[in-house]
């Protein structure tokens, strides 16, 4: 058994780790709440814009664009969204391992793939492996702004336009609530399934014309989805945070009480030996 002075050491620094745990859980609460309000109010933009490009792009005989059009793939392009921090549950692992079992199974060869990173949880894990991480960004802030991730959103669609891969995947934590996140695989590029619930159509007058709207306003679609995914992400992460620490704390709590009898036991029974060796001492003295 565990001197007291250990068991009693073991206490003070659980305790100290508690109070950092709890500290980092009531701070991703308060993150959470404004990171959810930020991803929910994205929406509406995100749907309008939508709304409209899917008008002008199957409303519209004769417009086309290259975005929208499918091409022999030969290579393969995947953006990746983790945090730059762990101590978020399975929050990074869940996204890494499934665009890890995706190249694996669909690719043999580096050449087949190309990876943009947002996050540096992410860039570590693919440069580690010696995967081709074309394109990076980390250090966002916890509550971004479009203009935090528009050079990187703008290379990625013009590295597709450009054509150094025919196709993009988007993996990321969708937001479903503070204890619930879902993993999701987007086909970003190309633009191929713009209808997919868009049954009704809006009519809309266009100046100057069909094909120059759509010209500006498909890239600025494509980023958008980026920037939605990211702040979809960054609710992701400070609820899976906040449960994490929360589950941390709990955890505390339980060893500091199994520890704590672990001592009274300790300290009973060495009041009881030192009671027995007075009375012995005692007896032998008579």
């Amino acid at each position: 058994m565990a001197s007291l002075r250990e068991i009693k050491g073991r206490i003070t620094s659980t305790k100290k780790t508690m109070q950092i745990t709890k500290a980092m859980h009531m701070v991703s609460a308060s993150k959470l709440s404004r990171a959810e309000e930020n991803a929910k109010s994205f929406y509406p933009y995100m749907e309008k814009m939508q709304e409209v490009v899917t008008s002008i792009a199957l409303g519209s005989k004769g417009v086309s664009h290259p975005m929208l059009e499918s091409r022999p793939v030969k290579k393969t392009g995947y953006l990746v969204i983790t945090s730059d921090r762990g101590l978020a549950g399975a929050y990074n692992s869940n996204v890494l391992r499934a665009v890890l079992r995706q190249i694996q199974e669909r690719h043999k060869s580096t050449d087949e793939y190309t990876i943009v990173a947002i996050g540096r949880m992410g860039r570590d894990f693919f440069k580690k492996r010696n995967m081709p991480v074309v394109k990076e960004i980390t250090g966002l802030a916890d509550q971004p702004v479009f203009s935090d991730i528009k050079e990187i959103a703008n290379q990625a669609v013009g590295m597709f336009t450009d054509g150094a891969y025919d196709e993009l995947y988007m993996y990321y934590n969708h937001f479903v609530s503070a204890i619930s996140q879902e993993l999701t695989v987007k086909k970003l590029l190309p633009l191929t399934d713009l209808a997919e619930g868009n049954t009704k159509l809006s009519s809309y007058e266009y100046e100057p014309s069909q094909e120059e709207i759509l010209e500006t306003l498909l890239p600025q679609y494509a980023e958008s989805l980026i920037y939605g995914a990211l702040l979809d992400g960054k609710a992701s992460e400070h609820a899976s945070r906040m449960t994490a620490m929360k589950s941390a704390t709990d955890n505390a709590g339980e060893l500091i009480d199994s520890l704590t009898l672990l001592f009274n036991r300790a300290r009973q029974a060495a009041i009881t030996q030192e009671i027995t060796e007075i009375v012995g001492g005692a007896a032998a003295l008579e």
